[in-house]
């Protein structure tokens, strides 16, 4: 059974970077034609697509979030993490990592992925 479990700090002040890593287990992340990636979701508001790393390490940004945006994997530790930098108040929200065998750029409800993690709070404050 594939699981995806998110990981990272749950409180980031502004300006600060925001660190979050998806542990994959199951499955290795470098098979399979599948493409990874992080979704959040805001207070109040729907499900945005942040980017993505396919099987074989392709990558693929939001052109919203590009600029503060870095997306990478650990082979070794079957993992892919997101770096956001220069947070604001309006990056908090649930961050999700997802798996889908499409490059779903506009999701509308996190069970259009194949499977994804539970998802993890963060809120940027001072």
């Amino acid at each position: 059974q594939v699981q995806l479990q998110e990981s990272g700090p749950g409180l980031v002040k502004p300006s600060q970077a925001l660190s979050l890593t998806c542990t994959v287990s199951g499955a290795s992340i470098t098979t399979g034609f599948y493409y990874y990636s992080w979704i959040r979701q805001p207070p109040g508001k729907g499900l945005e697509w942040m980017g993505g790393i396919n099987y074989s390490g392709q990558l693929y940004y939001s052109p919203s979030l590009k600029s503060r945006t870095s997306i990478s994997r650990d082979t070794s530790k079957n993992q892919f993490t997101l770096q956001l930098n220069s947070v604001t108040p309006e990056d908090a929200g649930v961050y999700y990592c997802t798996r889908d065998r499409r490059l779903r750029r506009v999701p509308t409800a996190i069970d259009e992925y194949d499977i994804w993690g539970q998802g993890t709070q963060v809120t940027v404050s001072s």
